[in-house]
């Protein structure tokens, strides 16, 4: 799928692509709206109605992914909430792996994400990516997240890398797009972001399944 003599830097997103956004989905979707219920003495129905109509006002904006601004918003430490439920963060199958064997090929492996660190910092707590990254950047140091053209203007200004050599790997077709415009060669999205759900199909970019697709061979 990749030809790796025609790859110097891989950009990589976290939830979603090197994370499993189980944790993620559940988090969003079911534990933060039952704690928000209990704190405001809302019933679930109530309380999902709620938050959904929130989430849909601020998608694909950088307030989406800012734990600071839900907790304003909310009333509640969106980050304590998070580590209530921190046991369900884990990598995706092989994750470790591509980037080991990215490292030791001398690409130049670089995470680009719109989790603010709190977040982040949560997740690589919790799992041994970290170890295989040389560079971790959150959209939310530069303003504006990854969705926003001027997000690739600014990562260029502070990261070296040929456009015509990188390869990208997201979950987000918005956040995929975004790079193609900016120039980003190679893109793959990943086709079952979240393991508890089916493979989407039709997808717009060519989808990656499992890394066991890509890892090169050392």
């Amino acid at each position: 799928m990749i030809d790796w003599s025609a790859i110097d830097t891989v950009l990589l997103d976290m939830d979603g692509t090197l994370l499993d956004l189980h944790f993620d989905n559940h988090f969003w979707q079911h534990h933060l709206p039952r704690r928000f219920a209990e704190h405001h003495g809302l019933d679930p129905e109530t309380s999902m109605r709620e938050l959904h109509e929130r989430f849909a006002r601020e998608q694909h904006r950088l307030q989406w992914y800012c734990t600071d601004y839900w907790s304003a918003q909310l009333g509640l430490d969106v980050t304590a909430l998070k580590r209530e439920v921190a046991h369900l963060i884990a990598e995706r199958p092989r994750a470790s792996a591509l980037l080991e064997q990215l490292g030791a090929r001398g690409r130049h492996r670089i995470l680009i994400t719109n989790a603010h660190r709190d977040s982040l910092n949560l997740k690589l707590s919790r799992t041994l990516i970290g170890a295989g990254l040389d560079r971790v950047i959150s959209s939310h140091d530069y303003g504006m997240p990854k969705e926003d053209p001027a997000f690739w203007q600014r990562l260029a200004a502070e990261v070296s890398f040929d456009p015509r050599r990188t390869l990208f790997i997201d979950d987000s077709e918005p956040v995929l797009d975004a790079a193609r415009d900016y120039g980003i060669a190679h893109l793959l999205c990943v086709s079952q972001p979240d393991s508890r759900r089916d493979h989407r199909a039709q997808l717009r970019f060519p989808a990656l399944a499992d890394f066991d697709d890509i890892l090169p061979v050392i």
